[in-house]
């Protein structure tokens, strides 16, 4: 008897899967709106902690916008392993064996990663960023800062850091697929030194060097990891072979 499942089975099962999705991402988001003040709180610490003020709101849904954005990204990361979880799920009858221990072992490696960066940004990246760009040009001009524009900067920054602790798994995966070799990445590392401080340029919101120096070194740290993991899974490759 045949265990391969129909295409109205697969349907089917995606479909169940999908409302689990759902009803947790929702769930998330309620979780998230009920706790909305001290999420918000948390969000705000970095940049208004030390100043005793609080950012203004110039539109009459501004506020409300807000909330529903940061309880809508909060949900989503919380239920980001359940997301995954239900991916793995559905596609793992497909998998081999090696395939789904890659699969077991990376996804929590991933998820850690990126809390990693997002964790970079909130404790060692915000404080000097919002204090240079809280004082620039003050004897000029009274700085009033919107909450839209504080915390589009915050998620955005959250993210873009999240996302680029993930470098030395990438590398893996691609020396592992042979993509690319250590030895070139070795020799690139020059080049990734410049690439690093232009990408520095543009994740930060300011452009003074010492901010940009913040971002741009731990890059060239996880680049060098990165190569020492390319080196893991170029070893695996000619297990493999």
């Amino acid at each position: 008897m045949s265990n391969e499942m129909t295409l109205r089975e697969h349907l089917d099962e995606l479909r169940r899967r999908l409302i689990w999705v759902v009803i947790f991402i929702t769930a998330s988001m309620i979780a998230a709106f009920v706790f909305r003040d001290l999420i918000l709180g948390f969000l705000l610490e970095p940049g208004f902690s030390k100043t005793g003020e609080k950012p203004i709101a110039t539109e009459v849904l501004e506020v409300v916008g807000v909330t529903f954005k940061v309880t809508f990204m909060v949900g989503l990361v919380v239920s980001l392993p359940v997301v995954i979880y239900q991916i793995v799920r559905f596609v793992s009858p497909g998998l081999t064996k090696r395939e789904k221990i890659y699969l077991v072992f990376f996804i929590p490696v991933i998820l850690i990663a990126f809390i990693a960066g997002a964790a970079f940004a909130y404790y060692v990246l915000f404080p000097p960023a919002f204090e240079f760009l809280f004082n620039f040009g003050t004897n000029n001009v009274d700085p009033e800062i919107r909450v839209s524009s504080y915390i589009n900067v915050v998620i955005s920054l959250m993210f873009w850091m999240g996302t680029v602790f993930q470098i030395p798994l990438v590398m893996f995966f691609l020396a592992r697929l042979g993509v690319v070799t250590p030895r070139w990445l070795g020799k690139f590392r020059k080049y990734a030194v410049v690439l690093a401080f232009v990408a520095a340029a543009i994740i930060t919101p300011t452009f003074d060097p010492v901010n940009q120096t913040l971002v741009a070194i731990p890059i060239i740290v996880l680049y060098e990891i990165g190569i020492l993991m390319a080196r893991i899974g170029r070893r695996l490759r000619k297990r493999k072979t």
